[in-house]
C-alpha cells in the first residue's frame, strides 16, 4: 500500500535562509547524490535570487496595513511526497530509483494541487531527485484574502492540519495513493523528521510500520553508511596526498637550500674586498698601490691603468696573481689565509667556471678521427669474417663496398658507426688475429651506431628496425633472416646498440615494427620498457653469430647429403 505524504514547517523570518540553503543545496547534504540534478518548477532559476527577498516581496506593504509581530510566521515550507512503493513498486528498497511515468504523474498532480489550493502565494517549488525518494519542497506565504499575514488562518490546530492533508489526499487518490489513518493519536512530527518518514513510506498518522517500510528504512541507512565510507576513503586519500605534498615541499626546500649553497659557492669574492686585503687603497674610483699599480674595478672585471701596463683580469685569482706577482697555486693559498677555506674555494670555482666557459666558446670541438684503412690487411680480415664468423662472402663484400667495414693497420675489423644522418662519429674494432675488441678513442657512443639497410624498396620509409648487441650480431641476424626468407620486402635497418642508454628511442617509437634481438634477457626487458610496441626475437644458441654458424653447418651437411644421394642414383 502506497501513501500520500504531506508535511509542513512554519518559518519565522530568521529561519527562511537556513531552509532555502538546504533545499537549494547551497550547503552539503550527507544523503544527497551530487550527480543527480534537482528541478525548480515554480519560481526563478536565478541562483542569486534569495528566498527571503521573494517572501518579503510577496508580503509587500502589508506591514503598513497591520504591524507584523516579531515572532510572526513569514512563510510555510510544504513537503510533499509518497511512499517508496509508489515510485518503485517492484523494488521499494532500491534507494534513488524511480519509474519515470510514476514520477511524471505524481509531479503533474502535485503541481496542479499547489496551483488550485494556494495560487500565486507559492513563491518557490522544487523537485528533489538526489535523495532516496522523490519529494517536493514548496514555499507558501500565508496571506489571507485581505492581504494580511495570518498563518493561523491556514494551519491553526490539529483540525486545520488534517484539512491540509485531506486536501492533498483528495488529489493524490486520483493517481492511486492512500491516506494514513485519519484521527490516529500518533504524535505529529514536522519536516525535520522527513527523511526517516519518506523512507519508511507512510503518512505520519500511521502508527505501525510494515515490512516494506522497514526495508526502505534499512536501504536509507545502507546508503548513508556507503556515503560515509566513501567520505572516509576520500579523507584518507586526501590525507595521503597531503603527506606526499608535505614531503615534496620539504624536498623542494632542501633543493632550494642546495641551489642557494651552490650559487653562493659559485659566486666569486668581491674584488673590492680582495683589493683591500692586498694592501691597495681607494683613490677616487680606483685602487692604487706600490709598483705604480692603478687598478680600476668594474664588477667582476678589472684592469691595470698604470702607464705601460695593459693587463686585464676576470676574477679574484687573476687580481691576486697580478698584484702579488705569483702563480695560481700561490694565489689560492693566499686567498685561503685571508678569506678562509670557503672563500678560497669560491674563488677557485668561479675561476674554473670562467676558464671553462672561455674554452667552450673559443676552442673548436674535437672531431672523431676514423682509424686509417690498411688495404693490405683486408684479405686477412675478410677471411676472419667469412671463415671464423660464418658470414657469407657476398654480405662481407657489400658492407666493405659501402665503407661500413674495413681493415686497419693492426688487422682489426673496423665497423664504422654513424649518426642517423649518415655522418661517421665512431668505430667499433674487433681483432682478426687477436682477442681485442672495443671502441676507437673519441667515438661518440650516445649518438652513433653501426647499422646497415636491406630491402627490395630501399628508398621507402623504414618499416622495420632489428636491434642487436654488437655489429657481428647485427650482421648475423640479417643473414639468418636472408637465408630463410630472402631479401626483406620492405626497408629494414639492422642496428647494433650495446646498451639502452644509447638507443635513439624517440626515432624508434615512430617505426611501426621494432624487433629486439638481444640474447641478454635483462637488456631485452629494458628495451621492452622503453619501446612497448617492440617484439622479441628468440635466439636458440649462445648468441646470434653462433646460431648463424650452426645454421650454415646444417645447410652444408644437407647439401653434402643431397649431392651424395644424387651420385648414388
Amino acid at each position: 500500500m502506497a501513501y500520500a505524504i504531506a508535511r509542513l514547517k512554519k518559518l519565522k523570518r530568521g529561519n527562511i535562509s537556513g531552509s532555502a540553503s538546504h533545499t537549494a543545496r547551497e550547503r552539503e547534504t550527507p544523503n544527497a547524490d551530487p550527480t543527480q540534478k534537482n528541478i525548480r518548477f515554480i519560481g526563478s532559476l536565478n541562483p542569486e535570487e534569495r528566498l527571503e527577498d521573494l517572501v518579503l516581496a510577496k508580503i509587500g506593504d502589508s506591514e503598513q496595513k497591520r504591524k507584523i509581530r516579531t515572532d510572526a510566521v513569514y512563510c510555510v515550507e510544504l513537503l510533499l511526497s509518497a511512499s517508496p512503493s509508489y515510485f518503485r513498486p517492484n523494488c521499494p528498497t532500491q534507494a534513488g530509483y524511480y519509474e519515470p511515468q510514476k514520477l511524471d504523474e505524481w509531479l503533474e498532480a502535485t503541481h496542479q494541487w499547489l496551483a488550485d489550493e494556494y495560487g500565486n502565494r507559492i513563491v518557490r517549488a522544487e523537485l528533489h531527485l538526489d535523495e532516496a525518494t522523490p519529494h517536493i519542497h514548496a514555499y507558501f506565504v500565508p496571506l489571507d484574502d485581505q492581504g494580511q499575514l495570518r498563518c493561523n488562518h491556514f494551519f491553526d490546530g490539529r483540525q486545520k492540519i488534517q484539512q491540509f492533508q485531506d486536501s492533498y489526499y483528495q488529489t493524490m487518490r486520483l493517481i492511486g495513493l492512500e491516506r494514513g489513518i485519519k484521527g490516529s493519536r500518533a504524535k505529529h512530527q514536522d519536516i525535520k523528521d522527513f527523511y526517516r518518514i519518506v523512507e519508511e513510506g507512510r503518512d505520519l498518522e500511521v502508527d505501525e510500520l510494515s515490512a516494506e517500510h522497514l526495508l526502505a528504512k534499512a536501504a536509507d541507512r545502507d546508503r548513508a553508511n556507503q556515503r560515509k565510507e566513501e567520505m572516509e576513503a576520500t579523507a584518507k586519500a586526501l590525507a595521503l596526498d597531503n603527506e606526499q605534498l608535505r614531503r615534496r615541499i620539504e624536498q623542494l626546500e632542501q633543493d632550494n637550500q642546495s641551489i642557494k649553497k651552490l650559487t653562493e659557492w659559485s659566486t666569486d669574492l668581491a674584488l673590492d674586498d680582495v683589493a683591500w686585503e692586498l694592501g691597495l687603497w681607494r683613490k677616487g674610483n680606483e685602487w692604487v698601490g706600490g709598483n705604480h699599480i692603478i687598478i680600476n674595478i668594474d664588477g667582476s672585471k678589472f684592469s691595470d691603468l698604470a702607464p705601460g701596463s695593459h693587463f686585464e683580469g676576470n676574477d679574484a685569482i687573476d687580481l691576486v696573481k697580478h698584484v702579488n706577482q705569483c702563480n695560481q697555486v700561490q694565489a689560492i693559498a693566499w686567498l685561503g689565509e685571508r678569506f678562509g677555506e670557503v672563500g678560497a674555494k669560491r674563488a677557485a670555482i668561479a675561476h674554473a667556471q670562467k676558464v671553462a666557459a672561455d674554452i667552450i666558446q673559443t676552442q673548436p670541438v674535437p672531431q672523431f678521427t676514423p682509424p686509417i684503412e690498411d688495404k693490405a690487411n683486408w684479405s686477412g680480415v675478410e677471411h676472419y669474417l667469412t671463415q671464423k664468423r660464418g658470414i657469407p662472402s657476398d654480405c662481407v663484400q657489400m658492407l666493405h663496398n659501402q665503407g661500413l667495414v674495413y681493415a686497419d693497420s693492426k688487422a682489426n675489423v673496423v665497423f664504422v658507426m654513424r649518426d642517423l644522418n649518415g655522418k661517421t662519429k665512431g668505430a667499433f674494432l674487433e681483432g682478426a688475429v687477436n682477442n681485442f675488441s672495443g671502441y676507437e678513442l673519441g667515438t661518440v657512443r650516445r649518438d652513433s651506431w653501426f647499422y646497415f639497410t636491406l630491402g627490395k624498396k630501399p628508398n621507402e620509409q623504414t618499416s622495420t628496425v632489428v636491434l642487436s648487441f654488437s655489429p657481428i650480431d647485427a650482421i648475423s641476424v640479417a643473414m639468418l633472416e636472408y637465408q630463410v626468407k630472402g631479401i626483406p620486402e620492405n626497408r629494414t635497418v639492422y642496428m647494433a646498440a650495446d646498451d639502452t642508454s644509447n638507443l635513439p628511442v624517440e626515432r624508434l617509437r615512430n617505426v611501426p615494427c621494432v624487433q629486439v634481438a638481444f640474447s641478454q634477457p635483462t637488456v631485452a626487458r629494458a628495451v621492452k620498457e622503453l619501446l612497448p610496441h617492440s617484439t622479441q626475437l628468440k635466439c636458440e644458441s649462445r648468441d646470434w653469430n653462433t646460431q648463424l654458424i650452426n645454421f650454415s653447418h646444417q645447410l652444408q651437411q644437407r647439401y653434402s647429403q643431397q649431392k651424395h644421394e644424387e651420385l648414388e642414383l
